[in-house]
């Protein structure tokens, strides 16, 4: 009898060691496609390649230059050489991949007039001029663009609200419509109206509002507390409610009036709480860059994800732009977040929920 039992037992070995494998393979693709990632270089080398194939990464967040190396160019040198790259990054994974870009127009813009690019007039000179009929042209322009270079994400628009005109990194590079909230979703809904024309995701940021703050949340912990006002939800409010929201991105800021503990791109109460359960946002809630300082600067890179995953986030940003390139950064990230999910920091559960607004996202490419 034995001679029976030990092939069967023996196959069966083989099996749950295959299931195990598969399962394995299926929860680390799950967690590639909650990440957006940047790397070096204006054409995909070997590593790059396999680092972004193998980890089945969700998306891609294009870079003009380089902080590691400011006399290179990052991934951006002209039209044809911009066109080649966004076709090679379409080859590599069978699942549509995001192909973003921050091309708010004005100061922020990846696509610089010099390499041969359009670049739209600022969201404040847009918001004074208040004429609709250019606003639908300069938003369609600047969405065509993306589309003829194969870039399908613009991080853009910026729905912060003027609240302190001395705001270093919103008023002052005019990176928001107005001080009212009115204008402010007019000119939001033109922006995603003419990127969707053009097959283009849009996202809109940074929730729940960078416009009252004095400094700025790349450099450091930002404490909006005592300067944040109601009134900067109002757009967010109006534009998830007529489905005008493709994402939205969570800020780094601090707020103990909505969370006493945690920034916003951590905080439960103000992903799950606020985002969701009050104003309804069903879709894709993205993190900012998660090497900005704010975060770098107070967590622990583990740590830092496994909040932003368990407060409610989807994707997250890591441009992998700061002044030291990490080249093996996605491949780590993956591995953190795959042994936070063995460990039970996080639950398979919180895993399949991002996977799946992710892929219903991807329906509109």
């Amino acid at each position: 009898m034995i001679k029976y039992i030990l092939p069967v037992l023996s196959a069966l070995t083989i099996l749950t060691s295959c299931t195990e494998r598969d399962a394995k393979k299926e929860l680390k693709s799950k967690i590639g496609q909650m990440l957006i990632v940047g790397f070096q270089g204006t054409s995909l080398d070997e590593k790059i390649s396999k680092e972004i194939k193998n980890n089945n990464i969700g998306g891609i967040i294009l870079f003009e230059r380089s902080l590691s190396n400011p006399q290179a160019p990052r991934n951006i040198v002209n039209k044809e050489q911009l066109l080649n790259l966004t076709a090679q990054l379409k080859a590599l994974n069978e699942i549509p991949m995001l192909i973003s870009i921050d091309q708010e127009g004005g100061t922020v813009a990846r696509l610089a007039p010099d390499r041969g690019f359009y670049n739209p007039p600022s969201a404040m000179y847009i918001g004074n001029l208040s004429c609709i009929d250019s606003s639908r042209y300069y938003a369609g322009r600047n969405a065509m663009q993306l589309e003829e270079l194969g870039i399908n994400m613009n991080f853009t628009p910026c729905v912060d609200m003027i609240v302190n005109p001395d705001n270093p990194i919103i008023a002052l590079r005019e990176r928001a419509f107005s001080n009212n909230p009115d204008i402010i979703v007019k000119e939001a809904e033109v922006v995603v109206q003419e990127h969707r024309k053009h097959g283009i995701i849009t996202s809109l940021k940074h929730f729940p509002g960078h416009g009252s703050s004095k400094t700025d949340s790349h450099l450091g912990l930002t404490d909006v507390t005592n300067t944040y006002i109601e009134e900067e939800l109002i757009p967010y409010k109006r534009l998830i409610k007529d489905n005008y929201a493709d994402i939205v991105m969570v800020s780094h800021l601090f707020n103990s009036n909505i969370d006493p503990d945690f920034p916003a791109s951590l905080s439960e109460k103000t992903i799950k709480d606020l985002l969701r359960n009050q104003l309804g946002f069903e879709g894709v809630v993205a993190t900012d860059d998660m090497h900005m300082g704010a975060i770098t600067d107070e967590y622990s890179y583990p740590v830092a994800l496994e909040l932003a995953i368990n407060a409610g986030v989807d994707m997250i940003i890591i441009g992998n732009n700061a002044k030291i390139y990490e080249e093996d950064l996605i491949s780590e990230t993956v591995k953190i977040i795959y042994d936070l999910v063995t460990l039970n920091r996080i639950s398979h559960e919180r895993i399949d929920e991002a996977y799946a607004r992710i892929m219903k996202l991807k329906e509109k490419l």
